[in-house]
């Protein structure tokens, strides 16, 4: 059986595909993790005057998400030597792993420390996903900034929740 491939890369319907599976599980576990624990447990938080309110959270990660897998899209599609594109496949789905992971350890453990022990290496991750994004497309690079932008804020928050209930 042949693979179908264009210039290294998967067809446009395929990529479509691998590029929005991974986004849609972490969104989807991350979902899981969350949504039950915001009206029990996150409620009663203290939280900081800076908090956004919980409405802006749905609007702003469902924009980010579809801006991860339209860059992962990206990076599938284009012109690339293999080992760049492969290390950015491999930082892509570290990261995603992490942002799923991040729901876990804050919403579904209660943890606003376990929160902040994942979203540190989550900042990592991104930052090193947009670097090995932008070796193969430097639009895919682009379109990741407003993602790193809202998880430092996340991060700036966490730590925040956390300090305030400790």
């Amino acid at each position: 059986m042949q693979k179908e491939m264009v210039s290294g890369s998967p067809r446009p319907a395929l990529a479509l595909l691998v590029a929005a599976g991974p986004v849609m599980a972490a969104a989807a576990l991350g979902n899981i993790a969350t949504i039950p624990n915001i009206p029990i447990w996150y409620a009663g938080l203290v939280k900081p005057s800076f908090n956004p309110p919980n409405w802006i959270f749905g609007p702003v990660w469902t924009t980010l998400y579809v801006m991860m897998a339209y860059a992962f899209y990206r990076v599938l599609r284009a012109p690339a030597p293999a080992a760049a594109r492969r290390a950015a496949i491999i930082a892509f789905l570290v990261q995603i792993a992490l942002n799923a992971g991040w729901s876990w350890a804050f919403f579904a453990a209660h943890s606003p420390l376990g929160g902040l022990l994942v979203i540190g290496p989550l900042l990592i991750a991104i930052a090193a996903t947009i670097v090995a994004f932008r070796r193969v497309d430097a639009a895919a690079a682009w379109l990741l900034a407003p993602y790193l932008a809202w998880v430092s804020f996340a991060s700036v928050l966490n730590a925040a929740v956390w300090r305030l209930n400790a």
